[in-house]
């Protein structure tokens, strides 16, 4: 049964997780699928658990994640992302900043509840395969919330459970406590998930390729200057694992990574190690990947009603990343439209999408798929049929260089010089011989753009070398800009790009971790005292 068929029973309990108010974090969410009538059998599981794949994860892909990973990063010129381009966030931001910290502790809470409930289910005929990937499931999935908060925010509220706690006010856990909770919830979903996907689902490898990153990131954390070995080390493990054992391979090109017939909840992508499972309908709301309404910039694209990113577009950043490095347009095209590109597979009844709008920005293509009419007739109003890869082979790719190259200026290994130039072969451009971690940091920039890890791998430089990660910052472009094809220039393509005065808007110690939404702050004062060691020994597996 397909993905998109086997979770809708499990939708309408999970949609009162939606209007949990901002007490959140004091009191469990009202779901119905509790120990006492649900998550007896096999299917139920998978029911139970299909939310997290989605609807959990509609406010975070709806608003927070271009702001949070993408405006922070230095990755996107927008007019109503501005505070986040320039690090200058309001706690009184309602919009995006607060449905983007509630939306991490809603996953939390469904992945706590149904975890638990999976456990305590009475009478359950469930095989034991399908009840330890439930809860691999869960855990992994709570992991991957406290990602997001502990690089957003760093020391926040560890929640386990939601009923547990229910009259404790919450308190801020250390950053390392974080850390060692998540990967802990990790390495329990590498032990219990499946080897090999079903509907999209999760793996081992997963799992592993999320340890992988995990290590790597955590490798700096309280360092200075250098990277803990023994993180580093992991990080290779895990990533070494994923290569050679999950039999994944890079898909053909880049461009078919973002096309919805690739992609989708119905045909995963075989490069994907995790991605969020969206449904062709706006109903029930929640289920929808409203990416494209946002970013296409015309309504045309969507033919829906929708398509408003007329004003959102690369940042000048990026576009003088690629109008100098001309051999990565292959990439390019598939992450931006500029002046004069063809998309045949967008407004395919009129002979493709002809982007010719000289003096604009460059537009957002990246997961902009056109309408119904392109993809089989799938999709909708704020509902664009194509899934959102939260983790590539690719990027397991160049983790494996990056952990390799540790604490050295510059490595030759072969394996990582492997690894790292297959990403670039596929991309088009000239294989390296030796590596450094600006090359392979600058790597991961690119082939990851807009997939909901750019301010990560900022916080990851900081976390073991904040003034380099501080000038990186200072020396990003974020002005405004207009480009023009340059009649007549191919093989390369060349651009006018007539950018406004330079404008710089650099990371500060300050500026690194988001405010905490007023809100919350009003609520549960306790979130202003300074954050407490974590009591592991609360945790019951």
């Amino acid at each position: 049964m397909q993905f998109k068929f086997r979770f809708i029973a499990a939708i309408a309990a999970v949609m009162l997780l939606q209007g949990c108010g901002e007490e959140f974090l004091n009191h469990p969410p009202l779901d119905a699928m509790t120990s006492g009538n649900f998550y007896k059998t096999d299917d139920e599981i998978l029911a139970g658990t299909g939310p997290l794949y989605n609807i959990v994860w509609f406010d975070f892909n709806d608003k927070a994640n271009m702001a949070f990973q993408e405006a922070r990063a230095g990755n996107l010129n927008s007019n109503d992302r501005t505070a986040y381009i320039k690090h200058a966030i309001p706690s009184t931001d309602v919009s995006t900043l607060l449905p983007g910290y509630k939306s991490f502790y809603k996953i939390i809470a469904q992945a706590n509840n149904a975890y638990k409930a999976i456990k305590e289910a009475q009478g359950s005929t469930a095989s034991a395969a399908v009840k330890a990937q439930g809860l691999g499931e869960c855990r992994f999935m709570r992991a991957t919330a406290y990602y997001y908060l502990v690089t957003s925010w760093g020391a926040v509220p560890i929640v386990y459970d939601n009923v547990a706690q229910l009259n404790t006010p919450p308190v801020r856990n250390r950053i390392e406590d974080v850390w060692k909770l998540l990967i802990n919830d990790y390495r329990f979903a590498a032990e219990n998930l499946p080897v090999t996907t079903v509907q999209g689902r999760l793996t081992k490898y997963s799992a592993e390729g999320m340890l992988a990153r995990m290590y790597l990131m955590r490798s700096g954390l309280n360092q200075k200057g250098t990277r803990n070995q023994s993180d580093l080390d992991s990080a290779k493990y895990y990533a070494e694992s994923v290569i050679t054992k999950s039999g994944l391979a890079l898909a053909p090109t880049y461009a078919e990574l973002f096309e919805s017939a690739n992609h989708n909840a119905s045909k995963n992508n075989p490069e994907s190690l995790f991605s969020l499972q969206w449904m062709p309908v706006s109903s029930p709301w929640g289920v929808n990947n409203s990416f494209q309404a946002y970013f296409a910039y015309d309504a045309n694209i969507t033919g829906q009603g929708d398509g408003w990113g007329a004003a959102q577009g690369l940042s000048a950043d990026l576009v003088k990343y690629f109008t100098e490095n001309p051999a990565d347009s292959l990439r390019r095209k598939a992450i931006a439209m500029f002046d004069t590109d063809v998309y045949p597979n967008i407004q395919k009844a009129t002979g493709g999408l002809k982007y010719n709008r000289p003096g604009a920005l460059s537009a957002i293509k990246k997961y902009i798929i056109g309408s119904p009419a392109d993809n089989g007739g799938l999709g909708g109003f704020m509902a664009a049929y194509i899934n959102s890869y939260m983790l590539r082979l690719a990027e397991v790719y160049l983790i494996y260089a990056d952990a390799v190259l540790g604490n050295n200026a510059t490595t030759a290994d072969t394996k990582a010089l492997e690894y790292f130039n297959a990403v670039r072969k596929r991309a088009g451009m000239p294989a390296k011989t030796s590596l450094t971690f600006e090359d392979i940091f600058r790597e991961r920039r690119v082939e990851t753009v807009f997939e909901g890890n750019s301010w990560n791998e900022i916080v990851r430089w900081y976390y073991f070398n904040p003034a380099k990660a501080i000038a990186y910052t200072a020396g990003q472009h974020k002005e405004n800009y207009t480009m023009t094809y340059t009649a007549g220039s191919i093989n390369p393509k060349k651009y006018n790009v007539t950018y406004s005065p330079a404008e710089y808007y650099p990371l500060t110690d300050a500026t690194l971790y988001l405010p905490f939404p007023e809100s919350e702050i009003v609520n549960a004062p306790s979130l202003k005292n300074e954050p407490v060691a974590f009591d592991f020994s609360k945790l019951v597996d």
